[in-house]
């Protein structure tokens, strides 16, 4: 059969992929993404965007639908013994901030999460191709071969593999997925069809030996996410999902007639598995998301993890393709995301530990898993040899770049940060009259690549930050004049004295390599 081509070929079309395959095709790079399933799956598990994820979803056109689409999270009931207990709203105190415009994560099923991503996908003129299954990696120096079922073949000059857990294109590379696999920790799931329950709560009954976890799927009449401790056999073996098991589950831990319960969809068994693949990168082949690591589902950073894994890798990619910069760039991909995803394995460790504390408590629920790590919003790289020397009061290279209200410097309209920010390129903010040359000087030289914004500093696309919002965010004092380089995946690239163009030149050939 003949060889089809494309610059990037993902393998895997869930959150991470689809995700990276939006970052890309705005960028023009030509990419393909395959699925081997024959169909689009409708399982709701994941079960939202934390802060920094709806920051990426902004950045890639589709906030409004997935805000639209979904629910802010809701209060959590909890019972024993079938009796309210407590009633609890982790967020009741979160509010969003000038720097921070997403205080709390957003409840959608994956499937509407994953339609919404493949329209925007479609607009590029891209779409899924499914039934496609990957079975073998070739690489040479230039490009890379997949093969397919059926004697098709792509060629392609990368290769990602965002094909989840199981990961065929990371056994293929032979990467070693070293973790363990909690077989105590067990949990039975589904998408179940129920009347009677109240839809404004995330209901929770935990028992002594159990529990039933039952929350409404936005979007649906009467669909909802079920959650239960598994039964057991005689041996004490955790007996396969069932809608009779659902309603067994049911009706011993809610006290509520199993009945309830018309339909059960989509049944999975879930056990801890916590695992991370020892590297993200063999030649031309990357993995993300669940390919290269897995964790407890406490704290919600799994699907999390993968979009802003494909944030990352994204724009790099596009660079390397273009020849904007050197091949070594791709290594602070891994470099990079390696270590967060490390860290995201012990945050859900000890938040699950923190969880199994706290329900064996009457009033203790799935609340204990939440605290401000699993939003997001501090991871950085200031370890990463794109993370020169430099910093602010407040920042320093690496840091996630905050968001701050400000306003047209010609026509007074309000215009956030992260408004300027958004598109596939670089952001240069100079603050102070004194970085005007420098603006100027940049915005001539990159066209294309960089917008540069003089923040009450004339010259260039102005911004004027009249409450100090912006200075505040960035640490940088009222009479200070300073360059600040925004990486495309709205991250601190540099921070420069204010005439130092020739530093941002330097960073955007990957100078910072260099000097690290």
């Amino acid at each position: 059969m003949p060889k089809s081509t494309s610059t990037v070929l993902i393998v895997g079309s869930g959150p991470t992929g689809l995700t990276l395959a939006i970052d890309l095709a705005r960028r023009d790079i030509g990419v393909r993404i395959i699925d081997k399933s024959p169909e689009f799956p409708r399982s709701s598990r994941a079960k939202g965007p934390n802060p920094r994820s709806l920051e990426v979803l902004e950045d890639l056109g589709v906030i409004d639908q997935v805000l639209a689409a979904g629910s802010a999270p809701l209060p959590m009931r909890k019972y024993r013994a079938g009796e309210v207990i407590a009633d609890t709203d982790p967020y009741a105190a979160a509010r969003p901030t000038p720097d921070a415009p997403f205080e709390r994560p957003w409840l959608i099923a994956q499937w509407r999460l994953e339609e919404i991503l493949r329209a925007r996908l479609a607009e590029y003129g891209v779409r899924v191709e499914l039934g496609a299954e990957l079975v073998g990696l070739a690489q040479d120096d230039d490009s890379v071969t997949a093969s397919l079922t059926g004697g098709r073949e792509i060629a392609a000059r990368y290769v990602v593999g965002c094909d989840g857990g199981h990961s065929a294109v990371r056994k293929l590379l032979g990467v070693p997925f070293e973790g363990s696999t909690d077989e105590e920790q067990a949990m039975v799931c589904g998408d179940v069809e129920a009347v009677g329950p109240d839809r404004g709560l995330w209901h929770q009954w935990f028992d002594e030996d159990g529990g039933v976890m039952l929350c409404p799927i936005p979007g649906t009449r009467s669909g909802w996410w079920f959650q239960a401790s598994p039964e057991t056999d005689a041996a004490g073996r955790p007996l396969p999902p069932s809608l009779d098991g659902f309603r067994r589950l049911f009706a011993k831990h809610a006290r509520l007639p199993g009945e309830l319960l018309t339909q059960a969809t989509l049944l999975s068994a879930y056990r801890v598995n916590e695992r991370l693949a020892d590297r993200y990168r063999v030649g031309r082949v990357f993995l993300a998301g669940d390919a290269a690591h897995v964790h407890s589902i406490a704290g919600g950073l799994g699907m999390n993890t993968g979009i802003q894994d494909a944030y990352n890798l994204g724009w790099k990619l596009a660079r390397t393709a273009t020849g904007q910069a050197p091949p070594e760039l791709l290594d602070s991909y891994e470099e990079e995301r390696l270590p967060i995803a490390a860290r995201t394995l012990d945050i859900t460790a000890e938040r699950l530990r923190a969880t199994l504390e706290a329900i064996k408590e009457p009033g203790g629920g799935l609340d204990s898993a939440v605290t401000p790590q699993t939003y997001g919003l501090g991871d950085g790289y200031r370890w990463s040899s794109l993370a020169p020397e430099g910093s602010t009061a407040r920042l320093r290279a690496g840091d996630r770049a905050p968001d701050a209200p400000c306003a047209d410097a010609a026509t007074g309209a309000p215009r956030r940060l992260f408004e300027a920010f958004a598109g596939p390129h670089f952001t240069l903010l100079g603050f102070g009259t004194g970085t005007a040359p420098a603006l100027r000087e940049a915005a001539a030289a990159h066209a294309g690549e960089l917008r540069a914004y003089g923040v009450d500093a004339g010259g260039a696309e102005g911004l004027a930050d009249d409450d100090g919002r912006a200075r505040s965010a960035y640490g940088i004092g009222p009479d200070e004049d300073v360059l600040v380089l925004i990486r495309p995946d709205n991250h601190v690239g540099l921070i420069a004295p204010a005439g130092d163009h020739l530093a941002v030149a330097a960073y955007l050939k990957c100078g910072a390599l260099e000097r690290a």
